[in-house]
């Protein structure tokens, strides 16, 4: 039995359906997950950057800009996520400031 005409797949009005719109659809959260890691990775490493260069200047707040980079860095890294661990033990003040400043940047990127 010969088949002259297949049936088309189901299409939605105004685009593509089925499994062309399942696979671009992935391969867009793909990227958009590609790009927020990179995101995070650019943006901890800045306040790191900040805080090394603050340091040395006595207009910035060298410690406090390193930590929010560590906190920023700690959600991918899990050397981070001990050494923010054993200062926690050790500082517990500078702890405190990095939960508040985590809390706050995960309400700025929380999906709405």
């Amino acid at each position: 039995m010969k088949i002259d005409n297949p049936p088309s797949p189901p299409f939605r009005k105004g685009g593509m359906g089925g499994f062309e719109s399942y696979f671009l659809r992935s391969k867009k959260i793909d990227e958009m997950n590609g790009l927020k890691k990179i995101g995070i990775l650019i943006i901890g490493w800045f306040f790191i950057g900040l805080g090394i260069l603050g340091l040395f200047l006595p207009i910035l707040q060298g410690i406090l800009f390193i930590m929010i980079g560590l906190a920023i860095l700690s959600t991918r890294s899990e050397l981070v996520k001990r050494f923010l661990k054993h200062l926690e033990e050790r500082y517990p003040r500078h702890h405190e400031r990095i939960e508040i400043w985590r809390e706050k940047i995960r309400n700025w990127f929380k999906k709405s």
